[in-house]
């Protein structure tokens, strides 16, 4: 089995539970979940590992207690973390309002996810058999140049494009697959950039996930 590197945010998850998401400009009560480690790049290189990948995660954290406590994370399972410390911002944070059908609304603020570089990038050499696993939560043009960099040392691309962004459509056409929630697939599918033809959708997935593909 190659590696896989994963290329996207990491994410301290703020998580409230409610009876309902609220409507524009209503007040409900929530009842708190918890903090958890997430971002769409840690959660993914997490999976990959327990899956028994061996994993390189390339992003970047805050220079703070957050940061240094999720970069330790990773090294305990396993995961070869190419995420240095940026002191001057905070570790990303994300949060998820979860209501009892399931569904969820998130509001992610980046922060030190968007000072990844492209030295981190390179520091994760990929060659045949090797996967490039990127999302959106991250500069787009480092994602556009670790995925063609990617495809030219002969590794598989999947993007995932969330938070959905316009890549360019050469980007586009790398990925082996696309991964899309349904709000995702409807911006891609009106883009023109994938046929809509190959879209296709599945199952809900809950918080830190990429719902229905």
């Amino acid at each position: 089995m190659g590696r896989v590197a994963v290329l996207g945010s990491l994410n301290v998850d703020v998580v409230t539970r409610v009876t309902r998401l609220p409507r524009p400009g209503e007040t409900v009560l929530g009842e708190a979940a918890g903090r958890f480690a997430g971002g769409k790049g840690g959660n993914q290189a997490m999976a990959a590992r327990r899956a028994g990948a061996d994993v390189v995660m390339i992003g970047r954290v805050g220079g703070d207690d957050a940061g240094a406590r999720y970069v330790e994370r990773l090294r305990r399972h396993g995961i070869r973390a190419e995420v240095p410390a940026f002191p001057d911002a905070p570790t990303g944070t994300a949060y998820i309002t979860v209501d009892d059908a399931g569904e969820n609304s998130i509001i992610v603020v980046p922060g030190a996810n968007e000072m990844v570089t492209d030295e981190s990038v390179t520091a994760a050499t990929l060659g045949p058999g090797d996967v490039l696993l990127c999302s959106l939560e991250v500069p787009l043009h480092l994602v556009a140049r670790a995925a063609s960099a990617a495809d030219r040392a002969g590794a598989r691309v999947v993007l995932n494009l969330a938070p959905y962004a316009p890549l360019p459509r050469h980007v586009i056409a790398l990925a082996d697959p696309v991964v899309v929630n349904e709000s995702e697939m409807r911006q891609l599918a009106d883009s023109d950039l994938i046929p809509a033809s190959l879209l296709v959708t599945f199952g809900p997935a809950g918080p830190g996930g990429t719902g229905r593909r």
